[in-house]
């Protein structure tokens, strides 16, 4: 009989504090097969902030550490120029990379620091009760938007790529989503090549994941997954919004 499903070395064997149905655990273990891919174990450094991602250093058995919310890629920077032979990730939610951290995600991103930042987009503050994030889109109910959001009293929804794409200094943009096998192994192909932007670039990348919140969405796991299909992928096309590859072969 052979082996279809082996747990990746770098992620823990321990029960998840995650919500059913939850998108983190797929793209916790989506970071950890790659690491063990590339065979980085031993020189990745993990940042996550205080937030809904403050425990992934309980899930992956890389070092890791947890700054202060909104600071993240920050400190990442801070890590990445002091020890630039490690590879350095942050990962991050909505409220925490596009609300308290929105200059430190612009800065690093125009400055092309060479860290990789993987950025999930649920559309919901998920740790704290369900509050509108800067994601939220409009017409979607939320704990501070019962009635929906209206762009004419909260804005529109921030959309990071595109919003990143229009500087000089990131090598790699892509949107993703994790709602069906094939949207998952397309997401596993980036967080691959973030890293080897980084490793083989030294330059600056972000993946951004469409990712389900069952709980605060008030819908059951799989009405979640069709909810990124069928509403978010509107809001937030997928795709690679920048490709220093592409750009290489262009030019």
């Amino acid at each position: 009989m052979s082996t279809l499903y082996e747990r990746p070395a770098s992620l823990q064997n321990c029960l998840t504090h995650y919500c059913a149905g939850c998108g983190h655990g797929i793209v916790h273990r989506l970071i950890a097969e790659v690491i063990d891919e590339l065979g980085i174990r031993e020189s990745v450094v993990g940042m996550a902030p205080v937030g809904d991602a403050v425990l992934l250093h309980k899930y992956l058995r890389i070092d890791a550490c947890e700054p202060a919310h909104g600071r993240t890629v920050a400190a990442a920077v801070a890590i990445k120029r002091l020890r630039p032979e490690c590879v350095v990730f942050s990962y991050q939610g909505d409220g925490d990379l596009a609300a308290i951290g929105t200059a430190e995600t612009v800065h690093a991103a125009n400055r092309g620091e060479p860290v990789s930042v993987f950025f999930v987009n649920n559309a919901v503050y998920g740790m704290t009760g369900g509050q509108m994030a800067p994601t939220t889109m409009l017409d979607q109910r939320t704990a501070t938007t019962p009635l929906g959001r209206r762009a004419d009293y909260h804005g529109h929804p921030i959309r990071v790529c595109e919003l990143l794409a229009t500087l000089d200094g990131p090598a790699y943009l892509e949107r993703v989503a994790i709602s069906s096998p094939d949207r998952i192994r397309q997401a596993k192909r980036a967080v691959r090549k973030s890293f080897l932007t980084q490793i083989e670039r030294s330059a600056y990348s972000l993946v951004e994941f469409l990712s389900p919140c069952p709980t605060y969405w008030r819908l059951s796991p799989v009405e979640s997954m069709a909810f990124i299909e069928e509403h978010m992928t509107a809001t937030f096309p997928l795709g690679v919004y920048r490709d220093w590859e592409e750009s290489d072969r262009r030019g």
